[in-house]
């Protein structure tokens, strides 16, 4: 089975769904399903460097990707992704679909600019989405709907990462939803005990994310503790004017930037505790299974996408958006709890066999192969 997986962002610029849709590949491939992705890629350049100041990873994509073109910066959900709206892009993903002649295409974010929208209008061959955004002002839903919504009538099955990411996307994209969630490596061992002390955050410097309310609590922590706040993903320029101009200190910090997956999990195995302060915005705490695969505690934001994967007392401590008192606390709670933070790590990492790739890959050949075989019925009766 062939299957042609489109990612509406660029490859060179790491987020959620591109994540998502790199690790479905490699678990779909490792069940023998020949999964291609369709996304876009900025090479290194001066090109780049003008329309994308933010740091990036220009290498060569591994060769199951399929870059497509060049993206520019939309603002979007609180956010700054890395969209392709080149019309080029567009004939250059019709071309692959003539090549490749998948047997299903898997489009994210289905009513995104423009790659995806574009796939559900011209693939010839059944329509899997996923739907991955939550919230109360994702301003491009009903614009997707009004310019192009009616291609999302030719989606097959439907899909959202969350109850949250469902509620948000069936007023645009209709229904019925499977709700499947994003999945998580599992590294064969995770060891709970013997941590570093540290303290890691992984996300963006968007609003969204709440580094500065983790960047207010943090003298607090470190003064108590000693403890060490490791932050991927950020740029690293970007945290320091931030600091510059809200007049926050970065002693006890390391500015880390991005990070391959196999660093990531080594920082996630080693720190005491992963924060997530997000103050909304987020269909799906990702950023906290990750780190219960690697049987590492939370302390993270009360908020819908997080309270649905972290059960309060059980995984981690949830607090109150941003609250920088309530989050210091409960970080020097855990890092000064040896007992506690094992016991949380455990319970961790046991959640974390729910969001198993292998497991949420073996659910997709499921969907793929009833599409596929559907469809050549399908044809014949429509002839």
């Amino acid at each position: 089975m062939k299957v042609g997986i489109v990612v509406p962002y660029s490859w060179s610029f790491w987020g959620g769904v591109q994540e998502h849709a790199d690790h479905q590949a490699r678990a779909l491939r490792a069940l023998g399903v020949e999964a291609k992705i369709l996304m876009g890629h900025d090479p290194p350049g001066r090109l780049t460097h003008v329309l994308h100041p933010k740091e990036g990873r220009h290498a060569r994509p591994p060769e199951y990707v399929l870059p497509v073109g060049r993206s520019v910066i939309v603002p979007a959900n609180a956010s700054l992704p890395n969209v392709i709206l080149s019309p080029p892009a567009m004939m250059r993903m019709r071309r692959i679909f003539e090549r490749e002649r998948f047997d299903v295409v898997h489009v994210h974010e289905p009513l995104a600019a423009v790659l995806s929208a574009f796939a559900l209008a011209v693939a010839e061959c059944p329509l899997v989405a996923t739907c991955h955004s939550a919230g109360e002002r994702l301003a491009w839903y009903p614009i997707g709907k009004f310019l192009w919504g009616i291609v999302a009538e030719r989606i097959d099955y439907r899909i959202a990462v969350s109850e949250a990411a469902r509620e948000s996307a069936e007023p645009y994209v209709g229904g019925p939803f499977e709700v499947i969630p994003n999945g998580v490596d599992l590294p064969e061992e995770a060891n709970p005990g013997g941590r570093s002390g540290n303290v890691v955050f992984i996300g963006r410097n968007e609003p969204r994310k709440g580094l500065p309310v983790l960047l207010r609590a943090w003298p607090r922590v470190h003064a108590q503790t000693g403890a060490r706040l490791r932050l991927v993903g950020a740029d690293p320029l970007s945290v320091r004017w931030l600091a510059r101009r809200e007049g926050f200190a970065l002693d006890g910090i390391d500015l880390l930037g991005g990070l391959y997956e196999e660093e990531l999990t080594r920082e996630l195995l080693e720190a005491s505790l992963l924060v997530a302060p997000s103050l909304g915005g987020e269909s799906f705490g990702m950023v906290l299974t990750r780190a219960f695969s690697c049987a590492t505690p939370v302390v993270a934001s009360d908020i819908e996408g997080y309270a649905a994967v972290a059960e309060h007392g059980e995984t981690g401590i949830l607090v109150p958006p941003g609250d920088a008192a309530a989050l210091a606390e409960a970080m020097v709670a855990l890092l000064t709890d040896e007992e506690r933070r094992r016991r949380l790590g455990e319970a961790a990492r046991e959640e974390s066999e729910e969001y198993s790739w292998k497991r949420i890959a073996a659910r997709l050949v499921e969907i793929y192969e009833s599409l596929a075989n559907r469809a050549p019925a399908a044809r014949a009766a429509a002839r």
